[in-house]
């Protein structure tokens, strides 16, 4: 499984994505990122799914790139250009997983901002090709494993939050998901990048880096808890026999 993260705020977009690879009882790590950064041409493409679709669609695209870049203009083109590599990896592809009992599968997390696009932007990838826009309403996408961090974001993330506190929240989403699920790990990789500035910076952070920062919001998450008021807590108090319970046979 996977923990990849897009979050789009005013300012800019915040990525986070994990590297851990599961294969039967084998786990290793690789890079889930792949990142665009030339003159006004800036963004990247987080993947879920069947390594070996991934590799192929992102090879076939890195081809598309290196021979037509110019070309793209806004995000959404270069969105329309991966989609038709993942849709030629399907056709290839698709027959012999099946009969290898495997699915094609493949999401992706498309965000950046190119010379013509009025403002940074994110896309959600489907296997099937066709993708759809983070809007400023719902401000964030994760692929791969959603289950333990999505809860974190929905409570907190706006579209006005800092990139800032956008990556904090984010960390403490993977956090979530890592401590909750064993095919979620670290090395995280994270991109940042500023809105009009066509550059992503992007950074690896280890396990030792951060365990400081986890263990301190596990501290403040406990202590939280113990401040929170516990008079709606005293109906359960047992009082006398109205709390006996009676069983009938």
């Amino acid at each position: 499984m996977t923990y990849c993260l897009g979050i789009k705020v005013k300012s800019g977009i915040v990525g986070i994505s994990d590297t851990r690879i599961t294969s039967g009882n084998e786990t290793t790590q690789a890079k889930k990122v792949f990142t665009v950064n030339k003159k006004r041409h800036s963004f990247f493409i987080m993947t879920s799914g069947l390594r070996s679709v991934r590799d192929k669609a992102i090879t076939y695209f890195k081809e598309i790139i290196e021979e037509d870049d110019e070309s793209f203009n806004k995000l959404y083109k270069a969105v329309n250009a991966f989609s038709d590599q993942v849709k030629r990896a399907a056709n290839e592809d698709k027959t012999s997983l099946k009969e290898a009992g495997l699915s094609f599968n493949l999401n992706a997390i498309v965000g950046g901002q190119l010379q013509d696009d009025d403002e940074h932007k994110i896309y959600l990838l489907y296997p099937e090709g066709n993708w759809v826009e983070v809007s400023e309403g719902s401000p964030f996408i994760i692929i791969g494993n959603n289950g333990y961090g999505k809860p974190v974001l929905d409570r907190i993330i706006k579209y006005d939050s800092s990139m800032k506190f956008a990556l904090k929240a984010g960390f403490l989403s993977f956090d979530a998901t890592r401590i909750s699920a064993n095919d979620v790990d670290y090395p995280i990789d994270v991109v940042y990048y500023t809105k009009d500035s066509f550059n992503i910076v992007e950074k690896r952070y280890k396990k030792e880096e951060l365990q400081k920062i986890s263990k301190l919001w596990n501290t403040v998450l406990s202590e939280s808890i113990h401040n929170l008021p516990e008079g709606w807590m005293d109906k359960l108090e047992l009082n006398g026999s109205n709390n006996i319970l009676q069983i009938e046979e």
